[in-house]
């Protein structure tokens, strides 16, 4: 008995390298250079959006790292300059919980440059303790939702005026865990609050805005892709409760290590949106694993993404002043 046991051990080792592979997902395999491009990626000073710079900046592009914390996003441009001397990088203040803050930020960005030709809204939390942002939206949904919304909207002009360019929305396989209800969405009150539903639904409203956003967009030489990045291992997990947990975590590792990607696996799906050269034919899809995929039945009702557009036109205040 204790023989055929050790006999096993061999193919169990096997079964878990290719399942390790399969959960590791797709690669970027494009060689496309950035030479002249201007990008903005946010939540740039960690996770998959700092190697998204780091990518973008090795391949010659001129990189705005939007970020929270100055302090923070210097640190991550430190650490990418270390290894790229050439990175052409700039740090601007970003907060998306804030229409204050993404309107600086904007007016900042148009003074400082001519062109965007790949905007990609990478920022988001998860899971978050219930709070609102400045302006009196449900955190997760102020964030991944609104404050890209409006940031996009506000920058609409540049990315149409540099086509051909391309908007990214990063989104999340949570999204099939959300629901348009759009009495609560914005805000359901803390003691109707689910941490899990407020964060799938934020992310179904980023798949929902992808879709109209592309209608709108059609025939202007501006694509739209979304896109579920994997399940990371990042700061994203910082509201779990196992995450800060010395203990819990050395016990969970051979478990985050099997079935979790690193952020630079987790980057892959995002650089494909922003390098592939098929993208601008796909434009309004969903893609995991840098491969088109189908989302969930409610992502794809566009009574629902549309009504979600007339909605966040209102919330953020741009119904008067923003025409698509």
């Amino acid at each position: 008995m204790a023989f055929n046991k050790l006999v096993l051990i061999p193919f169990l080792a096997i079964g878990l390298y290719f399942l390790k592979k399969y959960m590791n997902g797709g690669i970027c395999t494009s060689d496309a250079r950035l030479d002249g491009k201007t990008i903005i990626v946010t939540g740039a000073n960690a996770g998959i959006g700092k190697e998204t710079v780091r990518d973008l900046a090795r391949r010659g592009g001129h990189v705005i790292m939007g970020c929270r914390s100055q302090y923070r996003c210097n640190a991550a441009a430190n650490e990418i300059r270390q290894e790229n001397s050439k990175a052409d990088l700039v740090l601007m203040t970003l907060d998306l919980s804030s229409f204050k803050s993404i309107r600086e930020f904007v007016t900042e960005f148009k003074q400082k440059e001519k062109n965007l030709h790949i905007l990609i809204n990478n920022a988001g939390v998860m899971w978050t303790p219930y709070q609102k942002t400045e302006d009196g939206f449900e955190m997760q949904f102020g964030v991944n939702h609104l404050g890209h919304f409006m940031l996009t909207t506000l920058l609409l002009d540049v990315i149409k005026a540099s086509k051909p360019s391309r908007i990214i929305n990063v989104s999340s396989l949570a999204h099939n865990g959300g629901t348009m209800d759009f009495d609560t969405i914005s805000d359901p009150g803390e003691e109707n609050y689910s941490k899990n539903s407020a964060y799938g639904s934020s992310k179904l409203a980023n798949i929902l805005y992808t879709r109209e956003l592309a209608k709108r967009l059609k025939g202007t030489g501006v694509s739209v892709a979304t896109l579920h990045p994997g399940v990371v291992d990042s700061e994203l997990m910082r509201y779990v409760s196992y995450a800060d947990h010395p203990i819990i975590r050395a016990i969970f590792w051979p478990v985050r290590s099997i079935f979790m990607k690193t952020t630079v696996q987790g980057s892959q799906t995002t650089l494909c949106c922003a390098l592939n050269d098929d993208i601008p034919k796909l434009s309004g899809k969903y893609f995991s694993d840098c491969a088109v995929k189908e989302p969930s039945a409610a992502a794809q009702n566009d009574e629902d993404a549309k009504k979600l557009w007339d909605l966040s036109m209102k919330w953020t205040g741009l119904e008067k002043e923003a025409k698509i």
